[in-house]
């Protein structure tokens, strides 16, 4: 059953939606500096997924939970289509979106998003100290990727909405050339390379927004 997301937003009400994605580990306050600029031009909204920031804690994850969530929140908010923009896990779960409802989404932006295959990434030992995300999701998550549904590399070349998969290159964890094999096998994908690391939204600000708006506005 999905859960209620606290959300931020930015730009007119009427202007056309966008939603960014966060990853793991993170909340939607990562979107800080991308989101004001973005809503100069569309209207932003950007959730806690569950288990993480302000929105509720369940104890149970997985991506398509996420999924269904996020399609709920557009459900309420009236937001029949969307642009997505996901970051690492959240362009797991933006791409989820896409393969099973491509007619809520107009455009589709994976940021270092980890590609379907399996990934043998390691689960990290949790931090000292409170956290502002339920740690719970992070093993939940990481099992889901380094074991993903078959499917949902099967299915790559249902995604015809137009997509941008931006790799941060090879400083990123993410296999450079496993990202490119997939791009290739989305309809409407194109890979773009800013060698910045796996958080490429917050190690080159300027340059991630100029590629996303460009994207956006062909």
């Amino acid at each position: 059953m999905p859960v209620r997301l606290h959300h931020r937003s930015w730009g007119s009400p009427d202007a056309d939606p966008v939603i960014l994605l966060h990853g793991g580990a993170s909340d939607s306050s990562t979107w800080e500096d991308a989101g004001p600029p973005l809503g100069k031009t569309w209207r932003v909204y950007a959730p806690d997924l569950r288990g993480h920031g302000e929105s509720e804690w369940p104890g149970e994850y997985s991506l398509e939970l996420m999924r269904d969530d996020v399609l709920a929140l557009m459900d309420e908010l009236g937001i029949a289509r969307a642009s997505l923009v996901g970051h690492s896990m959240g362009g797991a779960v933006a791409y989820l979106l896409t393969l099973d409802n491509p007619e809520r989404v107009s455009r589709l932006v994976l940021e270092e998003a980890p590609p379907p295959v399996p990934l043998a990434m390691p689960v990290p030992q949790r931090p000292e100290g409170p956290l502002a995300y339920d740690f719970d999701v992070r093993p939940a998550i990481i099992q889901q990727l380094n074991a993903p549904d078959p499917e949902w590399w099967a299915r790559a070349d249902e995604v015809a909405v137009p997509t941008l998969v931006i790799s941060g290159g090879p400083a990123s964890h993410l296999p450079h050339r496993t990202m490119s094999e997939f791009a290739a096998r989305l309809p409407g994908g194109r890979l773009v390379t800013i060698p910045a690391g796996h958080r490429v939204h917050a190690a080159e600000p300027d340059r991630f927004l100029e590629t996303v708006m460009v994207f956006f506005s062909e």
